[in-house]
């Protein structure tokens, strides 16, 4: 067995291997020297990388792929049981783990610092992964993202520091034992598996009382439910609090957010003291991002100023405000915001960094279940631009819901006052979003499907 490999990864296969979460434990797996493979629904360059690295990954699911001879399965919450190679898995008796699982006994041994939140996770783990990296700390890393930098999303370091995205929508995130535990908000979502808020607070109860004894829990002071959230586990005994955000008894506090431009200059108060450092994406909410891996970082023993200048580092995540490219001069940027919160967010950052420009969105609803409850909502935030368009939604895992289609988001855009249209065919986005968009337009894909690759699709027919 390799040295770090865990006994039942050593010929790991799996099962939708190009996904963000999937494909970084396989990546840190190869590096690591198992023999990786796996399969994946398309060709992308995620599979190519893998395969750079020494992975075989098969396109398409059969059953014909799984080895013979594999250690496990692994597998998301996402693949069915009648997958057939999940089939073929029961029929040889191979192991199956969940990704989660797999992901826990890669962190064993090491300072884990798991970031949590109902949005933000994926910004907050990779200003995370850059800062220490640019400390030559030389962190393991698994985000559910690619960095602008490094151009990968998850890596196996040298260091003794694992920065973990931590996944609450299955309640995986449950499988950790981390030595710092970040929260950036509470919300309700993930409705398939959570029917209340109560819920919700109980799976975050579960994931806090899983950090070591005398571990620290980093946590937002503004957000209502991480607000909750702290009132609830204030009592864990073993678990150091450490609050950060505006708010005046937090304990690392956000004393101002200066926009400038598509970046934003954040000070904060640290001990009594005050420090000041660059964050390269525009908003509020990507500079409390920053303020939360900060504390993280303090929290294992790294200094605030070191931490500081390593978070002006920070290139970005790619679909987290990705600027794509600039045409006939029209900027387009790409944006993952699918909840409201999210979307809300992304657009008044764009708003503050472009105050002048006209916003154009292209938005794709992403999941039945979400639109079903949150529908109204979206609608809601898309008031905000100047126009949108709504494509059909994305179903992703999920079989439709009777009754349920974009029309709820666009009536209740049109309710709050938006110009807002349904396109139904993607691939006539290009020419409508070419035929509305004038020079000096912002405009904005957003969505967690399909969407953002019609960002250069609207480049080139910008070009044309």
């Amino acid at each position: 067995m390799a040295p770090g490999i865990p006994a039942a990864m050593e010929r790991p296969h799996f099962i939708g291997i190009g996904g963000a979460g999937m494909s970084g434990i396989a990546k840190i797996l190869a590096q690591r020297g198992a023999e990786v493979a796996g399969s994946d629904a398309k060709e992308s360059p995620t599979a190519e990388a893998l395969r750079a690295l020494g992975a075989t990954v098969h396109i398409g699911h059969a059953a014909a792929h799984l080895a013979d001879d594999a250690s496990c399965v692994v597998v998301s919450s996402a693949i069915r049981a009648d997958n057939p190679e999940l089939v073929r898995a029961a029929e040889l008796d191979v192991p199956v783990v969940h990704r989660s699982d797999a992901l826990a006994a890669l962190m064993t041994g090491l300072r884990a610092i798991a970031v949590a939140g109902t949005h933000g996770k994926t910004t907050a783990t990779s200003m995370l992964a850059v800062a220490l990296s640019e400390l030559s700390l030389d962190p393991s890393y698994a985000i559910g993202g690619d960095l602008e930098g490094p151009g990968t999303n998850a890596t196996h370091g040298s260091g003794n520091i694992f920065v973990a995205e931590a996944d609450e929508s299955d309640r995986s995130f449950q499988k950790y034992d981390p030595e710092v535990a970040i929260v950036l908000n509470v919300e309700l979502d993930h409705h398939a598996n959570y029917a209340s808020m109560d819920e919700i607070y109980e799976s975050f109860e579960t994931f806090v009382g899983k950090v070591v004894p005398g571990g620290t829990l980093v946590i937002a002071a503004d957000q209502p439910g991480a607000v909750e959230l702290t009132r609830r586990v204030r009592d864990l005994s073993s678990l150091n609090v450490v609050t950060y955000g505006e708010s005046e008894t937090a304990d690392v506090r956000v004393h101002k957010v200066t926009p400038r431009g598509l970046t934003s200059e954040v000070t904060v108060v640290l001990n009594g003291k005050f420090l000041t450092f660059t964050v390269s994406v525009p908003g509020r909410h990507y500079a409390h991002n920053a303020v939360a891996a900060l504390a993280a970082g303090v929290a294992l023993g790294i200094p605030a100023h070191n931490l500081a200048s390593a978070l002006g580092k920070y290139t970005g995540v790619k679909r987290r405000l990705q600027l794509k490219g600039e045409a006939a001069g029209v900027q387009v940027i790409d944006s993952y915001a699918h909840h409201p919160t999210e979307m809300t967010a992304d657009l008044e950052a764009m708003r503050g960094a472009a105050a002048d420009a006209r916003l154009l969105v292209v938005f794709q609803p992403h999941l039945f279940s979400r639109t079903q409850e949150l529908g109204t909502e979206m609608g809601q935030a898309l008031a905000l631009a100047d126009a949108s368009v709504v494509l059909d939604i994305y179903p992703a895992r999920e079989d439709p819901i009777p009754g349920i289609t974009s029309t709820l988001i666009i009536d209740a855009a049109r309710a709050a006052g938006a110009d807002v249209a349904a396109v139904h065919d993607k691939a006539t986005i290009p020419e409508v979003i070419a035929g509305m968009a004038k020079p000096g337009d912002l405009v904005l894909t957003m969505g967690a499907g399909d969407v953002t690759d019609l960002g250069p699709q609207i480049l080139d027919h910008l070009s044309s």
